[in-house]
C-alpha cells in the first residue's frame, strides 16, 4: 500500500514539474510574440518618410506630389497656425494663420527628400510673397516645413541652389520653417483632382499656373526620380548573393558549431560581449545586417544582448520544444545561421533579451560602415 502511495505521490509530482515546465515555456513564448509584433510593426513603417509643403491651392500640390514614384501617400490639409482643427473656410478667411499645405508620405527607397524639394520648386512662383497665382492672401503663400534636422539643411541648400541657378530674377521668398500640427482637410478636399476634374481643370486653366511655370523650367519641368538607393528586396537579393558552402570553408571551429550544429559559446570568454564600441553586427556568413550596438546592454549573462535586431527583416525567430523544456532561438534570415536565444527578460521598454554568440556576428565599427558597404546605418550614429 504504501509503495502505491509513494508511485503515485511521484507520478503527481512529476505532472506538477512537467506542467510548470509547460506553463513557463509557452508564457514565455507569447511574451516574446507580443514583444516581438511590437517590433514587426514599427520596422513596417521605418522605411516611410514625411514631408510637408505649401504651394498654394492644395489640390494642385496633391496632384504634383502624387504623380511621383515612390510616393505613398499625399494628404491635404492646414499648418502653421494657431487655432485647432480648423476648417477651409476658416483657413481661407486668413484669421487662423494656417497655410494650405500637403503632407508627403514617401518612401526614401525610391524617391529622395531632394527629389520632392525639386518638384516642389516646379510648382510654385517662389518670388510671390503674397500668395500663389490666382490664391491670394496668407493662406495661399509658398512654404517648406521640415520635420528633422537633415530636411532642414537640405531645404535651405535648395533655396541657395535655386537662387544661384538664376531662373528667377526676384528674391525667393518661400518660407522654411519647423513644422507644426498639421490638420487633415475635409474628406472633399482630399484628391479633388479626381472627384471633380471639371471644376478642377478650369481653376488651374484660370489660375495661369502652367503657363508660368512653362517659361520659367521650359523642358526640366518634369523631374526625374533617379534616387536609386536600394530597396529592401534588392538588399534581400544582396545577402542571399554568396556561396554558403565556400564561405563555411572560411569559419573557425567555433563559428562553425555555433552557427551550423546550434552550439552554443562559452560565457565571459567571447569576442564581443563586452564590446562597447559603435558600429552594427553581421551575420559571419553572409554578411546581412543583424543588431546595432545602440541596442545592446549588459545583461549579466557573459553573452552580446540586444534589445532587438537592427532590421526586423533579417533575424527569424523559431520555436524549438524538448522534453522537459523549450525555447525561441534566433536564426539568420538568407545564411539560416544559429545566432542564440530570446527571452522575455529583457529591458522594460522591449522586453526582450536577444541572447547572441559572438561567434555567430562579425562587427562593423562606425567608422567602416561606408566602406564596407552598411552607409544606410550612418544614420544610427548621427547626433
Amino acid at each position: 500500500m504504501k509503495l502505491k502511495i509513494s508511485a503515485l505521490f511521484l507520478i503527481a509530482s512529476a505532472l506538477v514539474v512537467l506542467a510548470g515546465f509547460s506553463f513557463y515555456g509557452s508564457n514565455q513564448q507569447a511574451e516574446i510574440a507580443k514583444a516581438q509584433n511590437t517590433l514587426t510593426s514599427e520596422n513596417s513603417n521605418s522605411y516611410t518618410g514625411t514631408a510637408i509643403f505649401a504651394g498654394g491651392c492644395f489640390w494642385h500640390m496633391e496632384e504634383a506630389f502624387e504623380m511621383l514614384k515612390g510616393v505613398e501617400s499625399v494628404y491635404t490639409g492646414y499648418t502653421g497656425g494657431h487655432v485647432k482643427n480648423p476648417t477651409f473656410n476658416e483657413v481661407g478667411s486668413g484669421a487662423t494663420g494656417h497655410f494650405e499645405a500637403v503632407e508627403v508620405h514617401y518612401d526614401p527607397n525610391v524617391v529622395s527628400y531632394d527629389e520632392l524639394l525639386q518638384t516642389f520648386w516646379r510648382n510654385i512662383d517662389p518670388t510671390d510673397a503674397s500668395g500663389q497665382f490666382g490664391d491670394r492672401g496668407t493662406p495661399y503663400e509658398s512654404g517648406i516645413f521640415f520635420t528633422n534636422n537633415e530636411q532642414k539643411e537640405a531645404a535651405e541648400a535648395s533655396v541657395k541652389e535655386l537662387e544661384g541657378s538664376k531662373r528667377f530674377e526676384k528674391p525667393i521668398v518661400t518660407k522654411i520653417d519647423a513644422a507644426t500640427t498639421f490638420y487633415k482637410a475635409e474628406s472633399e478636399h482630399q484628391n479633388y483632382y479626381e472627384k471633380s476634374p471639371l471644376s478642377y481643370q478650369m481653376s488651374e486653366l484660370l489660375s495661369g499656373r502652367d503657363e508660368f511655370l512653362d517659361d520659367a523650367w521650359g523642358k526640366e519641368r518634369e523631374v526625374e526620380i533617379s534616387y536609386k538607393k536600394a530597396t529592401n528586396s534588392d538588399k534581400q537579393a544582396t545577402y542571399n548573393d554568396f556561396n554558403k558552402e565556400e564561405k563555411l570553408k572560411t569559419l573557425t571551429k567555433l563559428q562553425f558549431n555555433v552557427t551550423q550544429n546550434d552550439i552554443d559559446e562559452t560565457p565571459f570568454k567571447n569576442e564581443y560581449w563586452d564590446n562597447e564600441a559603435d558600429g552594427i553586427y553581421v551575420d559571419i556568413v553572409s554578411g546581412e545586417p543583424l543588431f546595432s550596438s545602440k541596442d545592446k546592454f549588459d545583461s549579466g549573462t557573459g553573452w552580446p544582448s540586444f534589445t532587438k535586431p537592427i532590421d526586423g527583416g533579417y533575424v527569424v525567430l523559431k520555436e524549438e520544444s524538448g522534453f522537459l523544456s523549450s525555447r525561441t532561438t534566433a536564426r539568420s534570415l538568407n545564411a539560416d545561421s544559429y545566432l542564440g536565444e530570446v527571452f522575455s527578460d529583457g529591458p522594460k521598454t522591449i522586453g526582450l533579451r536577444y541572447c547572441i554568440n559572438s561567434a555567430a556576428l562579425k562587427f562593423i565599427p562606425k567608422d567602416k560602415l561606408e566602406e564596407s558597404g552598411y552607409d544606410d546605418y550612418l544614420k544610427l550614429f548621427k547626433k
